[in-house]
């Protein structure tokens, strides 16, 4: 739209060649990271309450601690928040609203300083909430418009089925056979969707479609070709990629003009409740709440033109429901109380989907049928009771405090008692199934002989190369952990025994000879041996690594206290294993599977690519070196073989320290267009002068701590002047913890133009300085500063820390930050630029 339309083009202060930054974390912008690029542009980004509201409390799960209070500062100010399908995160929404409404508490204390830092807002969209009118409602001239019209009055024939019997017939069974009778047997070239409140129920009648399509000889029942597509989570999003295509290709996608040629069908679980627009001709579904069976309901015949048939089918209350009903409420355990809840939810649910207007056994589920049921509640206050009680109830939530946030947006403590995990603030006090997300990589941060790098260098390798949505595979945390035991088991069987008390970590740094020959053979390509790391756990807050052996359960005396122990970090964490474990089929888990297909790091839609070397050198043009990891070293202790990050030129750095390798720049350039970048980002977003000043001093001044001379000798750069950028492979054991931007802090506190500035500012301006790199807030390394005395350091941290606190009092977290990101953004910019720039130094 932007594309094709001038006006709007020029409204949102785009050039011709420019485009509308669009960032998800899935499909064709995975991962692109252009929202980030400019906080003055107008952008859409795309993501689950998981991946916006832990970035919006400063815990971005998968984003580096340098980087988190970046994505908190540009998604806390001037954003439009939109939750779709908001009834179904009713603890987000909440969170959302706390924050957009509560600017006095969040923001800043004064109402002039309000004013200058653009604020969240919220906009909920929900079809099926509990209020009666929302935001946006149907007009009288909506309701007279003939495609209104045609949707709302969408012919849906629901029958509910009497309770199964799941002794008689499984679940699985009855709903299959329910969706064969749709399609004739086979006959009828349909397109229907199965909904299953389980994956597990999901395949079984996946497998019970094919078994009723391949015929029974002894019946003399021809087999009858069949389409069918799984449609569930525990799967990758590489897979529900294709999935989508699939789906496309055959017509389930709302508007699609293809028609079935066979009977297809989709067999899903929630995952094609929400997030996909699937429309089919007939439905067939278990019973779940009434909030879900709104959301299935509007999966079949969207767009008014058939005739839908909906078959609903209840079952039996299992045998631990049947004793939770049966049991005294006094005396019911946690589970019980549980599943008697959920009993309860689903009784009324039938008597909701019952009171839909009836013709014979059959009810009118369309949506002008919905919409009715819910303005019916305003009278009746019998059915209004009974829909809340088939309304799943909004779970509890903690409130948000500003003294959380402001523990969460100290980014840059490793450790703080304050700051507790945030899923409860986004997902409230659920008893849901804890999950885990499995990668699958063929590069791991190891030795070449399997063994574990140093923690620092595990970090720093998960930092540049962290796991992105399309590799992920999200399962409930029993399934992952039983899946890798079997996993762990199936590849070791042909091993010989080995003392499960030997050290995995690496050897001493200095016992260069211990790390072994680099083998004949690629290591993912190798056999696995006991002792090497085949995998490693990201802990839910990315806080923690922990590295796993391959024998790691074999220890007998200890497998019990080991499993338990692994089961707890695998709990809303990360487990990154080695492609060598396999147990990856179809996308989906399987522990009998020896391989594991389409790793990430070996399609060609990477934007950050994992690579091992023996070069000291990147010779790629089109790659930009992120980090170098050595990975094994010759008999003079020197390294000669490496793990190499790279990200594409045409995408921004994976990290915000990505290293460019274009085109050196000399200081006082990078700086000046450092300066030139920030001026345009002021302006753009109206700044007074005396900020939008500001902002443009502290491009000017930020790097000026790169004209030590340790960090000069560090990036090798040439004799001719004081870089800012450099082309050569840095020292960083020389650099010995330098941070240039302390140095910054160090050589500009007395610089007259900051000296100009009015105190408020000048605290800001020498803040945003500071923290150019994410570092400062509150806390930075003073090593190797040669510019005072370590006493003099040691005071100047402390202020530092200070400055941090006393500013975001004033401004703010998510204000302050927001300052933080006109800096950051603006220096990528003229970092991007010097990569984009045609000829040689001095060219421009």
């Amino acid at each position: 739209l932007v594309d094709t339309s001038p006006d709007l083009r020029s409204a949102l202060g785009f050039s011709e060649t420019q485009h509308l930054p669009i960032s998800t974390l899935r499909g064709q912008f995975v991962d692109n990271r252009l929202w980030l690029e400019d906080p003055a542009s107008p952008a859409i980004v795309l993501g689950t309450v998981d991946m916006v509201g832990s970035r919006l409390l400063f815990e971005g799960y998968g984003v580096s601690h340098k980087m988190r209070p970046y994505h908190a500062g540009l998604l806390g100010a001037d954003t439009l928040l939109v939750i779709d399908e908001a009834h179904l995160v009713p603890a987000f929404e909440r969170l959302v609203e706390s924050i957009a409404e509560g600017t006095q508490l969040f923001g800043p204390r004064d109402d002039a300083l309000r004013a200058l830092v653009p604020p969240l807002r919220l906009m909920s969209l929900s079809a099926t909430g509990r209020a009666v009118q929302g935001a946006f409602g149907l007009t009288p001239g909506d309701l007279d418009h003939p495609t209104v019209r045609r949707r709302l009055d969408a012919r849906k024939r629901l029958v509910v089925r009497e309770p199964l019997d799941t002794e008689e017939e499984s679940l699985p069974e009855a709903l299959a056979r329910e969706a064969w009778n749709l399609c004739e047997s086979g006959a009828q070239a349909l397109r229907c969707i199965i909904f299953c409140n389980s994956r597990d129920d999901a395949q079984k009648v996946r497998d019970r479609l094919e078994k009723l399509g391949a015929g029974d000889k002894k019946s003399n029942v021809a087999p009858t070709e069949l389409d069918l597509q799984l449609f569930v989570g525990g799967r990758r999003v590489h897979e529900r990629e294709r999935a989508a295509s699939w789906l496309s290709e055959r017509g389930f996608l709302a508007g699609h003009p293809a028609r079935p040629r066979k009977p297809t069908f989709v067999v899903a679980t929630s995952a094609g409740e929400v997030g996909v627009d699937l429309d089919a001709d007939h439905m067939v579904c278990d019973l779940v709440a009434w909030e879900r069976m709104v959301q299935r309901l509007g999966r079949v015949n969207r767009r008014g033109d058939g005739a839908a048939s909906v078959v609903v089918l209840p079952a039996t209350d299992d045998k631990k429901t049947r004793v939770a009903l049966e049991t005294e409420v006094a005396e019911r355990s946690q589970d019980e109380r549980r599943l008697a809840a959920r009993a309860a939810i689903l009784d009324a649910t039938q008597k909701v989907l019952r009171e839909l207007p009836a013709e014979g056994q059959e009810h009118d589920a369309s949506p002008g049928a919905l919409r009715s049921l819910k303005l019916r509640t305003q009278q009746d206050l019998e059915l209004f009771a009974l829909l809340e009680c088939a309304t799943t109830p909004e779970p509890l939530r903690p409130a948000l405090t500003r003294a959380l946030v402001e523990a969460w947006s100290m980014t840059s403590l490793e450790e703080h008692a304050g700051r507790p995990e945030v899923q409860p603030w986004l997902r409230g006090w659920v008893d849901d199934e804890p999950q885990t997300t499995i990668v699958w990589r063929k590069h791991l941060p190891v030795w070449t002989d399997g063994r574990a790098l140093k923690d620092k260098n595990v970090a720093d390798f998960f930092d540049a190369a962290g796991p992105h949505t399309l590799e992920q595979l999200e399962t409930e945390t029993y399934r992952a952990s039983d899946w890798l035991t079997k996993r762990l088991e199936a590849v070791l069987k042909t091993q010989p025994a080995f003392s499960p008390h030997a050290s995995s970590r690496a050897p001493p740094e200095e016992d260069t000879e211990a790390v072994g020959e680099i083998p004949t053979e690629p290591l993912e390509l190798s056999p696995v041996k006991p002792q090497q790391i085949v995998a490693f756990v990201i802990s839910a807050n990315g806080e923690t690594i922990y590295p796993v052996e391959a024998a790691y359960f074999r220890d007998q005396r200890s497998s019990q206290k080991r499993a338990k122990d692994m089961f707890e970090r695998l709990n809303g964490g990360t487990l990154v294993v080695d492609v060598r474990l396999g147990g990856l089929k179809a996308g989906l888990l399987d522990d009998r599977s020896p391989t594991a297909s389409d790793i990430a790091d070996e399609r060609d839609d990477r934007t950050v690519r994992v690579g091992s070397v023996g070069s000291a050198e990147n010779a790629d043009p089109e790659w930009r070196e992120e980090l170098r990891i050595a990975v094994h070293t010759d008999g003079d202790g020197g390294a000669d073989r490496w793990l190499l990050i790279e990200s594409r030129l045409d995408t921004d750095a994976a990290t915000e320290e990505g290293r460019s390798v274009s085109h050196a720049q000399l200081l006082d350039e990078h700086q000046a267009w450092a300066e030139r970048r920030a001026r345009s980002i002021g302006t753009r977003l109206k700044l007074p002068p005396a900020y939008a000043d500001m902002v443009a001093l502290a491009a000017k001044l930020h790097d000026e701590g790169k004209r030590a001379k340790l960090w000069q000798r560090a990036f090798h750069a040439p004799k001719d002047g004081d870089y800012g950028k450099t082309t050569s492979r840095p020292n960083i054991a020389l650099l010995d913890g330098y941070r240039h931007e302390l140095g910054s802090l160090l050589r500009t506190a007395s610089d007259p133009r900051l000296l100009s500035l009015e105190d408020g500012l000048r605290d800001l301006c020498l803040h945003i300085i500071v923290t150019h790199h994410g570092f400062a807030r509150p806390t930075i390394g003073t090593r190797s500063c040669e510019d005072a005395p370590p006493s003099m350091l040691a005071k100047t941290a402390q202020s530092i820390a200070l400055r941090f606190s006393r500013l975001e009092k004033r401004w703010g977290p998510w204000g302050l930050a927001w300052w933080e990101t006109l800096l950051r953004a603006a220096d990528q910019q003229a970092s991007r630029e010097n990569d984009e720039r045609k000829g040689e130094h001095g060219d421009g």
